[in-house]
């Protein structure tokens, strides 16, 4: 397995070499940024997986979040009843479970999640840890307060962290801009991420802990793809600058609980809507390419797989190989990291959930590191949901975020995959990182 570690070790700067091919400008680089921004992942990625007491915070992480799922799944039963019930569980009544509803078990977790973060606000306990991640990321790596505390609050939350640097949101250059969209999009919020912990947490134990860990690591890899994708040539007025992060705080403790649950069903709406309209909208273009494909199969005698799943697994099979994949698994994971460009993170992960529930992969490494790559918005609905934020704050650098999105989403879609080529360059076969 170390070799594959080193191939994942290297794809760390191919990916940069890739992000450097579609640069605005190629000459200007923050070296400093690059050196340090690579330098937190190693660090903190060793700490993780290498160090004895990294270790029992890693596994201190992943039992504390299992813990609050279980917490909330008290008031999702008491609403739902059995449809509450994941697979194999039964109810203290004798109930059995029928079956995986995502509507029932984990919708519900992003409503809890959501609560619990708007408590932390409100008890300014997560304000004090962004300024924390801020101040390292300003201090190190020399970029600019205002996107420094955007990529430090998207470690936690998603869009509604550009809200944390409104009053800058104006001023800011273009290449910060470029760092806010592509922050968002190349990591997750924490409510959304108790998402996908339900959906794998009985194939893979310590998922958890691998989400936030990821979720950490993927900070400091949008600052890096996103300032090598659009280098800085201006001078942003937050430079060097320790800023405090913007935000309303409620007047009261219940008020926090309301307005973060309330947010959450606005949150699980557009979820469910979105899958509803990309799923639908997916399996009727997969109808058509299949038609045309099948002629084209019979007509040169090949063998391709034309679903749009399939043909966004070839364009990221080269990509899957470098950031440390075995070639065994290389095709099935390919499609995966291909389909979440267009349907989403989720869909993406329940597809990891059935690989690993029939037991399809050969190599444990590669949903380890699948895992990471996945944990991120860089798709291009999020695309949307991100420029439309933003320009709903700034209205008049609607021209600027527009041409930036698309460089955004691709910095972001580089930033997760960095991210996880650092997992597996520091994937071992021991029981901290597969829960046995």
């Amino acid at each position: 397995m170390e070799r594959y570690n080193l191939i994942s070790f290297a794809g760390i700067f191919i990916l940069m070499g890739l992000a450097w091919i579609f640069s605005a400008n190629r000459k200007k680089m923050n070296w400093r940024l690059i050196f340090w921004g690579v330098g937190l992942q190693m660090i903190f990625a060793a700490f993780i997986f290498w160090l004895p007491a990294g270790r029992q915070f890693f596994l201190g992480i992943n039992q504390g979040v299992v813990k609050i799922l279980d917490s909330a799944m008290a008031g999702t039963e008491f609403v739902f009843g059995r449809l509450a019930l994941p697979p194999g569980t039964e109810n203290e009544a004798g109930e059995t479970s029928l079956g995986f509803f995502l509507a029932f078990q984990a919708f519900p977790a992003i409503v809890f999640f959501a609560a619990l973060m708007s408590v932390l606000y409100f008890l300014k306990i997560m304000p004090v840890i962004i300024r924390g991640f801020a101040y390292v990321f300003t201090k190190l790596m020399h970029v600019s307060g205002a996107e420094s505390m955007c990529a430090a609050s998207n470690i936690f939350v998603g869009i509604e962290s550009t809200l944390t640097v409104k009053p800058f949101l104006a001023n800011m250059t273009r290449s910060e801009l470029a760092t806010v969209l592509t922050a968002g999009m190349a990591t997750v919020a924490s409510n959304v991420l108790a998402l996908y912990v339900f959906m794998l947490q009985g194939q893979f134990p310590t998922i958890a802990g691998h989400l936030v860990s990821a979720s950490i690591l993927s900070a400091p890899a949008a600052l890096i793809m996103s300032k090598i994708i659009l280098p800085e040539s201006g001078t942003p007025e937050t430079l060097g600058m320790h800023v405090q992060p913007a935000y309303t705080r409620e007047n009261n403790l219940f008020e926090a609980i309301i307005n973060g649950a309330n947010s959450a069903v606005r949150l699980i709406v557009g979820i469910a809507a979105l899958l509803i309209a990309v799923l639908g909208l997916v399996a009727l273009l997969d109808l058509i390419l299949g038609g045309v494909g099948s002629g084209i199969n019979r007509l040169f005698s090949i063998s391709m797989d034309w679903t749009l799943k399939g043909l966004l697994g070839y364009l990221f099979y080269p990509v899957t190989l470098i950031i440390g994949i075995p070639l065994q698994d290389a095709w099935e994971i390919s499609k995966i990291i291909g389909e979440r460009a267009v349907v989403t993170e989720v869909t993406a992960y329940q597809d990891l959930a059935v690989l690993l529930s029939r037991d399809t992969l050969v190599h444990a490494r590669s949903a380890f590191i699948c895992t990471y790559a996945l944990c991120g918005f860089a798709h291009v609905a999020s695309l949307a949901i991100f420029v439309g934020g933003v320009t709903a704050l700034i209205p008049e650098r609607k021209n600027d975020l527009s041409v930036l999105g698309p460089r955004a989403l691709l910095a972001a879609t580089l930033a997760c995959l960095m991210t996880a080529a650092v997992a597996g360059t520091f994937y071992n076969q021991g029981s901290i990182l597969l829960g046995n």
